[in-house]
């Protein structure tokens, strides 16, 4: 690998190519790839998607105007993560070998990341990683994604840690320090973009979804592959007794689309009056309804990120966190798979006067709204 100067190989623009494969990654990637073209008399970047999630990924992409140069079309039906991996390893270096890029940039630890990185440390190409640095130190949870950003950690050349927790997890493996900024993530820029826009105009989701407008709101997410099986039945019947509890709430479960999801959640909670199981929203309308939300009971890494910024309260049906920061902020709980756990702290948040969040939307610990401009300048300044 070379130092962390980014060294543009043709020119004076800087040729990043920025790669993603899943929806929450081009969220992510979506703001900084719009700042890159705010800078484009300095930067080009060069815009490739794996598509590892089809249609939600179309989606986004489609909400932030953002064309992809590059469309890979990994996805394979009841595909092996193992044939994933080899796949996108193999496609991303055709990429690299075609393009000549200046560098890679990558989001966050699924297999396109991992699987990025390794290509560019092939070329010897240096990684720019957005989202480095979150840690758990157990590689069984979140399970792959701690092992995918781990690995991605080990030839990563500008490490964009949105936390200053992030940082020093990456110094503590002993990463060098001038290799590391703290940027806020990512997340937080397209969600301050996005919220303000579907506030102003929310007429479609009002019709859409008319009993977002009750009174108490729960959002439910769930997609983990390690709460598969008896986790997901654990929290599904959580739901049941906290919909018999409080008849009043309505409870909003967009279904994730993978059938150890689907399946068993729609046999579990479907016909229950007050539990709305509807297809995975969009990012905009998934944005609005965070936004009606009192609770949000979820297993999402970024969700965690998210609504604490919409003043929500947030339970995380985890057992572990690689983002502690809300949890240290008293913004965000961990409840893991325990019905009677979830019951219980559910029951509290809806008692109270308020559900919400009473802490302002500036004292979320993942950002401000500007980390895709501070990393921007710090690769303009490393090139």
């Amino acid at each position: 690998m070379t130092s962390s100067l980014l060294q543009p190989r043709n020119g004076d623009r800087l040729r990043p190519l920025v790669v993603f494969g899943t929806r929450p990654e081009a969220i992510k990637l979506a703001p900084l790839i719009r700042q890159f073209q705010q800078n484009s008399g300095q930067i080009s970047p060069i815009v490739c998607s794996t598509g590892q999630h089809r249609e939600m990924l179309d989606q986004v992409l489609g909400y932030f105007s953002i064309t992809p140069d590059l469309d890979l079309g990994l996805m394979r039906p009841g595909q092996s993560l193992a044939g994933l991996t080899a796949r996108c390893i193999e496609s991303v270096d055709g990429v690299i070998e075609q393009h000549q890029p200046d560098c890679v940039v990558v989001q966050g630890d699924t297999t396109t990341v991992m699987a990025s990185a390794m290509a560019a440390f092939y070329h010897r190409l240096p990684v720019v990683h957005v989202e480095a640095g979150l840690r758990t130190g157990d590689l069984g949870a979140p399970w792959p994604e701690e092992f995918n950003r781990r690995v991605a950690g080990l030839v990563t050349t500008l490490h964009c840690a949105p936390t200053q927790r992030s940082r020093q997890a990456l110094l503590d493996e002993g990463v060098p320090d001038s290799q590391v900024c703290v940027t806020g993530n990512t997340v937080i820029d397209a969600l301050f973009w996005s919220v303000e826009k579907e506030r102003a105009d929310d007429t479609r989701w009002r019709s859409k979804y008319p009993m977002a407008t009750a009174d108490r709101v729960v959002l439910v997410t769930g997609h983990r592959r390690e709460n598969f099986g008896g986790g997901l039945e654990a929290i599904c019947q959580a739901l049941l007794e906290l919909a018999r509890l409080h008849p009043e709430t309505q409870f909003i479960y967009p279904v994730h689309l993978n059938p150890n999801v689907k399946g068993p959640v729609h046999a579990a909670l479907s016909g229950c009056e007050n539990i709305h199981l509807v297809p995975p929203a969009q990012y905009p309308e998934f944005v609005w309804l965070m936004d009606q939300a009192d609770v949000v009971l979820t297993d999402s890494g970024g969700v965690q990120e998210e609504a604490p910024s919409l003043k929500c309260a947030v339970l995380v049906t985890r057992d572990k966190t690689e983002r502690p920061e809300a949890v240290d902020a008293g913004l965000a709980e961990l409840v893991g798979t325990d019905r009677e756990l979830i019951v219980r702290r559910v029951s509290a948040l809806l008692e109270q006067s308020n559900g919400r969040s009473q802490q302002s939307i500036q004292d979320n610990p993942y950002g401000d709204g500007q980390a895709s401009r501070r990393i921007t300048d710090w690769m303009l300044s490393q090139s």
